[in-house]
């Protein structure tokens, strides 16, 4: 299955937001672009929080949310853009600690300070998630 979010670039460039493959969903490259105004934040924080809310719509509408996601993608324009959009994420994913990637580095439009892409797993709710600390 995949989910189209109405970005004039998905057609253009024929990509989905997410494609879902049995329980497991994977997302495009999310900027922090409000889609239906076009409008973009200056604010690193801002841009993070949209993007997860962009990440956060396509996932309800396969019946996932963000505490599913067990890797996140971050891409930050610079060093100085990691620490709030990483805040952003703990702030909306909850006690769910997935893995990260992160690279720094240009980005396609220069008012972009982020792109997420994720990975989730949509779990049976009747299996408990486990928790299993080691020492490295």
């Amino acid at each position: 299955m995949r989910v189209k979010s109405g970005s004039k670039f998905e057609d253009l460039y024929k990509f989905s937001r997410l494609v879902k493959v049995d329980n497991w969903i994977y997302s495009s490259n999310t900027a922090g672009r409000n889609y239906q105004t076009r409008e973009i934040s200056s604010h690193t924080s801002e841009q993070a929080h949209q993007a997860l809310s962009n990440l956060e719509k396509s996932l309800a509408s396969l019946g996932a949310k963000l505490s599913d996601v067990v890797r996140f993608h971050v891409s930050v324009a610079t060093p100085d853009d990691l620490d709030p959009v990483l805040k952003a994420i703990a702030d909306r994913v909850g006690a769910n600690d997935p893995a990260h990637t992160i690279a720094i580095g240009p980005l396609p439009q220069p008012e972009m300070k982020l792109e997420l892409a994720i990975i989730a797993y949509k779990r049976d709710p009747n299996v408990p998630d486990v928790v299993h600390s080691i020492t490295v």
